[in-house]
C-alpha cells in the first residue's frame, strides 16, 4: 500500500508453484481531488469539523476509484481465463487512534492514519467486488505463508524469486511481498474449499 496507489500482483498456481500473471500499480485516488493522495496531511490544518467532512468526502471518492480499478483488474484477468479467488492485503504495525484531533496533532499518527485509510478503502473495494480478503501484518507474512503453504522459508524465497525471473525486471520488494501474499491467499482459498 502506498499513498494514493497500491502495488497489485496477481498470482496463479501451476503444478503447485506460484506464477505471476500480472503486476501493476492500482490507482486509488481521484487525482483531481486536492489532498487525496495524503488526506490526513491535507486535513491537519483544517478545523476539526472541516477535517472530518473532508476525510469523509475523500474516503467516498477514493472508494469509488479503488473499486473501479479493482473491477478493471478482475475483468481483465477474467478475459484471460483467470477467476479471482481472493486477496491478501499487507497490514501495517501502527495502531491508529479514533481521536481525529489527536491524530492531526501528531505527524507519526498522520502517517499511521493514512496507511489505515487506504487499507480500509482497499478492503471495502475487495468486499464490493465479492473478493474474500485476508489481512496479514507485513512482519508476519513470511511465517504465516510458510505455515499456510507448507514449505520452508528458503523454498518460499526461491519460488518467489523464480516467479520474478519469469515476469522480468524490475521485481521490487513490494511486488515480492505481494506475490507471497497472493500465494498465501490462494492457499487459504484452497483450504476453505477442502
Amino acid at each position: 500500500m502506498h499513498s494514493g496507489w497500491a502495488a497489485v500482483v496477481v498470482v496463479a498456481l501451476e503444478r503447485g508453484a506460484p506464477v505471476v500473471i500480472d503486476r501493476r500499480r492500482m490507482e486509488l485516488i481521484d487525482a483531481k481531488m486536492r489532498g487525496a493522495q495524503q488526506p490526513y496531511h491535507a486535513a491537519k490544518d483544517m478545523k476539526l469539523a472541516d477535517a472530518e467532512a473532508f476525510l469523509k468526502r475523500c474516503g467516498e471518492a477514493t472508494l469509488t476509484v479503488a473499486t473501479a480499478s479493482l473491477r478493471g483488474v478482475i475483468s481483465e484477468m477474467a478475459s484471460k481465463g483467470h477467476e479471482a479467488a481472493g486477496a491478501c492485503m499487507l497490514l501495517g504495525s501502527g495502531r491508529p487512534t479514533d481521536d481525529l484531533a489527536a491524530t492531526l496533532r501528531s505527524h507519526a499518527m498522520i502517517h499511521t492514519a493514512e496507511g489505515q485509510f487506504f487499507r480500509n478503502v482497499v478492503r471495502q473495494s475487495c468486499e464490493a467486488c465479492g473478493l474474500p480478503v485476508t489481512g496479514v501484518k507485513e512482519k508476519e507474512l513470511t511465517q504465516r505463508a510458510t505455515d499456510g503453504i507448507g514449505i520452508t522459508q528458503a523454498e518460499l524465497e526461491r519460488r518467489i524469486s523464480e516467479a520474478g525471473k519469469r515476469i522480468g525486471p524490475p521485481w521490487r520488494q513490494d511486488e515480492k511481498l505481494c506475490a507471497v501474499a497472493g500465494w498465501f491467499a490462494l492457499a487459504n482459498s484452497a483450504a476453505q474449499l477442502s
